[in-house]
C-alpha cells in the first residue's frame, strides 16, 4: 500500500473521530467547568426510593438522594448534573474524576474509606431478608446453608460473611436478584428496608423480615474523592438540614407515601408497562445510533487494517497483526471499561459514555472485520489486479474502484452478521450508564418492581430490529447480485 492510499483512508478516520467528538461531547459537568459552578453527581438510578428514573413521566432521575443533592447544590450555588452508572462502578468514577461526588444509598465502611472521603451520615437504614411467602425465611440462622443473593459492591455483602455454609450470588442490580428469587434460583435476598418494602408491596408472593442491626444500622453518606473541598461544604448544609427539619421532611416525603401497585394475580402483568412504553422505545434510537457509529467506524478502520495486512511495508503488517491480536484476545467489556475510565485520567477529557461505547465497539469490530475484508480482497481474481496494473491504473484507484466493490459483495453476509452482533452486544453499554434498550429495561424493573416483563418486551424489540436489519441486507445482496 503506497503513501497516497494510506492518506486516503487515514483522512476519513480522523474526520470521523472529530465528528463523533463534536456530536457526543458532554456539556461541562465537572467542578472545573463553568467557573467552578457545575458539579456532577454519580449515582446508580435503580434503587427506589433513593434514586431511580421517572420512566413513566419526565425521564429525570428522582428520589431522596436526588432531592438532598439538589438542595445542597442550590444552597452552595452549584449547577447539578448527573452521571448514571452501575453501583459497582461508582467508586471508580470518583477515583478517575468522572464525577465530583456520589450519592447512591452508599454505606460508610472502613474499606471504602481507604479510597474515598465520606460526608456526615444523612440516613440510617436497616437490612432485611426478602424471601418467597411459601418459603419464608426470617433470620440469619435460617439462611445458613441456603442460596442468598446480594448486590455486588454493597454493604449487604458483609452480612453474608456470617453465613459460612450459604451459597452467595452477587449481581449488579436488585431487580436481577428479585428475578432470581422468583425463579427459585436463590432462597433469599438481603436488601435495605425501604427497597424491600417496595418489592414486597408490588409482589404479593414476597415477604421481608428485618435483620437486627449491629450497632447503628446502615449509615448512608455522600462520597467524595480524597481531599475534596466539597466535603466540608456539603457537611455544613447537611447540618443545617438536620437542624431545621428539612432533611426529615424529605425522608417523610419519600418513605411515608410509598405506593404499592399490588399484584392482581396471574403470572404476567404486561398491562402495568403501558405508561413506560414510550420511555422504552426511546432506547431504540440510542441503540441504533450506537450501532451505526460503531459499524461505520469499524468498517472504515477495519478496511485500513486489512490493507495494512496485505501491504509490502513490514511495520504496517506488524502493527495490524498486533492490533488484531490484542482486540481479539481481550474481553470487549474490559476494553469498554478501560476506554471509559482511563481516558479521563490519562488525557483529562471527560469522554461521554456513548462516545466511549462507540469507540470501544468500533475498535473491537475493526479487528474482526479486518480479517473478513482481507479475505474478501484476496478472493478477488488476481487477474483483475494484474490487468489494472498493466493498464496503468493507480493502486489507489484500483483498490477503491475495482477490488473493494467486489470484495464487499463477496463478504456482505459476514458484514451483516457483524452488524447484527453489534445490535445485540450493544446491551453491554448499559454498564456505563448509556440509556440503551437494556438500560431502560433495568430502569423500568426498578420502577415497577417487576423483574421479568420488561426483559420480555425489550427482547422482542431487539428481535424485531434484527429481523428488519436482516431483511434490508437481503434486499441489498439481491441488488448487488444482479450483475453476476
Amino acid at each position: 500500500m503506497n503513501v497516497r492510499a494510506f492518506k486516503r483512508f487515514a483522512l476519513p478516520i480522523a474526520c470521523f473521530l472529530l465528528l463523533a467528538c463534536a456530536l457526543f461531547a458532554p456539556v461541562p459537568g465537572t467542578a472545573e467547568a463553568a467557573g467552578g459552578k457545575t458539579i456532577t453527581m454519580g449515582t446508580s438510578p435503580d434503587y427506589p426510593p433513593y434514586e431511580n428514573v421517572d420512566a413513566a413521566g419526565s425521564g429525570d432521575i428522582v428520589g431522596l438522594d436526588v432531592d438532598i443533592a439538589k438542595y445542597i447544590a442550590g444552597k452552595l450555588g452549584y449547577e447539578l448534573k448527573f452521571a448514571p452508572s452501575d453501583f459497582d462502578g461508582l467508586i471508580a468514577a470518583l477515583q478517575t474524576k468522572r464525577v465530583d461526588f456520589v450519592m447512591s444509598a452508599m454505606s460508610v465502611t472502613e474499606e471504602r474509606k481507604q479510597s474515598v472521603d465520606f460526608s456526615d451520615i444523612y440516613y440510617n437504614a436497616t437490612n432485611t431478608i426478602v424471601s418467597l411467602k411459601d418459603k419464608s425465611l426470617g433470620t440469619l440462622d435460617e439462611l445458613k446453608g441456603k442460596r442468598v443473593g446480594v448486590q455486588l459492591g454493597s454493604t449487604q455483602e458483609k452480612v453474608t460473611d456470617e453465613l459460612k455454609d450459604a451459597t452467595i450470588l452477587r449481581l449488579n442490580k436488585i431487580p436481577d436478584l428479585i428475578q432470581a428469587l422468583k425463579a427459585n434460583r436463590i432462597d433469599a435476598v438481603i436488601v435495605e428496608d425501604a427497597v424491600a418494602a417496595g418489592y414486597a408491596g408490588a409482589n404479593e408472593d414476597l415477604k421481608f423480615s428485618m435483620i437486627p442491626p449491629s450497632g447503628e444500622g446502615e449509615g448512608y453518606a455522600i462520597a467524595f474523592p480524597k481531599g475534596s473541598e466539597l466535603r466540608e461544604e456539603f457537611n455544613g448544609v447537611l447540618a443545617q438540614m438536620k437542624e431545621d427539619g428539612t432533611l426529615q421532611k424529605m425522608v417523610d416525603q419519600w418513605f411515608g407515601t410509598e405506593a404499592s401497585s399490588g399484584d392482581s394475580g396471574g403470572v404476567f402483568h404486561f398491562e402495568r408497562l403501558g405508561k413506560y412504553m414510550g420511555y422504552i422505545f426511546r432506547g431504540v434510537y440510542v441503540t441504533l445510533l450506537f450501532t451505526l457509529v460503531s459499524a461505520a467506524f469499524g468498517f472504515v478502520w477495519g478496511s485500513v487494517l486489512s490493507l495494512f495486512k496485505i501491504s509490502k511495508i513490514a511495520p504496517l503488517r506488524w502493527f495490524s497483526t498486533v492490533y488484531t491480536s490484542i482486540f481479539r484476545g481481550t474481553p470487549l467489556l474490559l476494553q469498554l471499561a478501560l476506554i471509559y475510565y482511563a481516558i479521563p485520567q490519562l488525557f483529562h477529557y471527560n469522554i461521554p459514555a456513548l462516545l466511549a461505547a462507540g469507540l470501544a465497539f468500533g475498535l473491537n469490530s475493526a479487528a474482526y472485520l479486518s480479517e473478513t475484508i482481507r479475505g474478501g480482497i484476496l478472493a478477488v481474481d488476481k487477474g483483475q489486479r494484474e490487468a489494472a496494473l498493466a493498464l496503468g491504473i493507480p493502486y489507489r484507484t484500483m483498490m477503491v474502484s475495482i477490488i473493494m466493490p467486489q470484495a464487499i459483495k463477496n463478504i456482505l453476509p459476514a458484514l451483516v452478521n457483524e452488524c447484527v452482533a453489534l445490535v445485540k452486544e450493544s446491551s453491554l453499554v448499559s454498564v456505563i450508564g448509556v440509556a440503551d434498550l437494556m438500560r431502560r429495561a433495568s430502569v423500568v424493573q426498578a420502577n415497577t418492581f417487576m423483574a421479568f416483563e420488561p426483559l420480555i418486551v425489550v427482547g422482542a424489540i431487539y428481535y424485531a430490529l434484527v429481523l428488519v436489519l436482516t431483511s434490508l441486507a437481503r434486499l441489498l445482496e439481491r441488488r448487488m447480485r444482479r450483475s453476476d
